[in-house]
């Protein structure tokens, strides 16, 4: 039994949420709480499996409230945030912070967009209880975004080689630390990330402020340029198509793929027809199985392919499948996975076999 305590401002959301939750087998809402004060308490005396927190809520932001609760009592935190550019720039900090993930309310009609969502509620807090939060529980923490020292140039002066990434869970951090290595010069990069509408765009202008590389969501038509990377928008597909000797971004409305818009297999596939061994691609922590296929097409094709291991992966669900599938070419901790990208990118060695690296 994965035992659960409610934080919101509102008693309406935590009514609706311990219905919700109370609603599967496996979850028991043991508490609730409407501040962060009164969740501290809770927490010491009950000692939950997971917390939901509402982003905003009064006496303690929940941004502060997360920060401090990661550094004296590590947990899994699933944050609920309002679609709002002010919901999105907070949910945000709070993965950078700590959160496992995050589910949206409605600014209108709460009842029936949580009620519509219940089943992702549901699987995204069973998610959240069995996320590795190693890195806090060690004493490591988060770092705080930063600009770091990227890789030298790789003089690189065409576009023929395209990075790949898509990720899930856990992932608006895990890619955030890929990119802040990439070099100026650095093939043109693409990323999946499930995520919503409205947050892929605040994201993106997070990673552009800390990145040598521009970051920005995907527009349309637009040409795949030398150190620069293209989210897919929330709610959208992106793939790549080329014409002649240049890469252009594909984004599109139509249907989900494997219950996800933005989809990982759906851009990994495109670049199967794009840019087949000119690819190189790959998969982050993530829940479910999104992405491992076109994983291993991408591998068939003769592109080089990277799956993250296990230890550094919230949820090994995404990377794990791929792995499952012999779709990896190499099987690496999260902080490795640049500088492999980056290596390939020079296309200075062979295809290795799978080749799974322990953390140092």
């Amino acid at each position: 039994m994965i035992r659960v305590i409610v934080v919101d401002d509102s008693a309406l959301v935590r009514k609706l949420l311990t219905e919700i939750l109370s609603s599967d087998p496996e979850l028991e809402v043991v508490a609730t709480a409407a501040d962060p004060y009164d969740a501290r308490e809770k927490i010491r005396a009950l000692n939950p499996d997971v917390l939901t927190l509402d982003v905003e809520m009064p006496k303690m932001d929940g941004v502060t409230f997360l920060r401090n609760l990661m550094r004296l009592r590590p947990m899994p935190v699933l944050m609920v945030s309002s679609l709002t550019e002010r919901g999105a720039d907070v949910t945000m900090a709070a993965l950078e912070c700590g959160a496992v993930d995050f589910v949206t309310k409605p600014k209108l009609d709460v009842m029936a967009g949580l009620q519509q969502d219940a089943q992702v509620l549901i699987s995204r807090v069973k998610a959240a209880a069995k996320a590795n939060l190693s890195r806090f529980k060690d004493g490591r923490g988060a770092a705080p975004p930063r600009l770091v020292q990227p890789a030298g140039a790789l003089k690189i002066r065409t576009t023929d080689q395209l990075i790949a990434i898509g990720a899930s869970t856990g992932g608006t951090e895990a890619v955030a630390e890929v990119l802040r290595a990439f070099p100026p010069d650095a093939p043109g990069a693409l990323v999946a990330q499930h995520i919503p509408e409205l947050f892929s765009r605040r994201w993106a202008e997070r990673m552009n402020e800390t990145c040598a590389v521009t970051v920005r969501e995907a527009v349309d038509g637009e040409q795949v340029l030398l150190g620069h990377v293209y989210v897919a928008p929330g709610g959208k597909h992106l793939r790549v198509t080329r014409s002649g000797a240049h890469f252009y971004c594909r984004v599109t409305d139509d249907a989900p793929v494997n219950r996800h818009r933005p989809s990982v297999d759906v851009l990994f596939d495109s670049l199967v027809s794009s840019a087949g061994a000119n690819a190189t691609a790959a998969l982050l922590t993530g829940m479910g199985a999104d992405g491992a296929q076109g994983l291993k097409r991408l591998r068939q094709a003769g592109a080089p392919t990277i799956a993250q291991d296990e230890a550094t992966s919230v949820v090994w669900g995404m990377p794990g499948e791929a792995v499952k599938l012999d779709a990896a070419t190499d099987v690496l901790p999260l902080e490795q996975i640049a500088a492999r990208l980056l290596h390939y990118a020079r296309r200075e060695a062979s295809r290795p076999a799978l080749r799974v690296e322990a953390r140092p």
